[in-house]
């Protein structure tokens, strides 16, 4: 007597593989995309406090409100903040939100709005992407 599988078991086991493989592959995927949005809500909830704490010192410290700039010092590691779409830390200080969906900037991964000039978004901040994703309502 012979041992062993005959070659429609292994058809048969390779197709289920294949099936269950077929179905996995997509969930893992939108679960990966879903973990850098998560992330990236992360890091702008960070650049967020680290603004709403700066501005609560310069006003007790009556250095008015508007400043154009955060330290990494501001941050808890001395670190920017990840922004995972594009892999960038720094941050862009602007006056103006930029356009749309904002393809991946050359070396920031956030912007944030200025005070200056009196602007109605004074004080935003958001995240630039990589076109994959609409951070535009974060």
């Amino acid at each position: 007597m012979r041992r062993g599988f005959t070659l429609i078991e292994l058809i048969m086991v390779i197709v289920i593989l294949g099936i269950l493989a077929a179905i996995a592959l997509p969930k893992y995927v939108d679960l990966s995309n879903q973990a850098k949005v998560s992330a990236s809500k992360g890091g702008l909830g960070a650049i967020r406090s680290a603004v709403a704490i700066k501005y609560a010192n310069r006003v007790a410290n009556n250095s008015g409100t508007d400043f154009t700039n955060l330290a990494t010092t501001d941050f808890m590691g001395s670190t920017y903040p990840t922004n995972e779409f594009n892999t960038y830390t720094g941050i862009t200080f602007t006056s103006a939100v930029p356009a749309g969906t904002a393809p991946t900037h050359a070396s920031n991964g956030w912007w944030y709005i200025t005070g200056t000039g009196g602007f109605a978004n004074a004080g935003r901040c958001g995240a630039y992407s990589d076109s994959t994703e609409d951070v535009s309502t974060w």
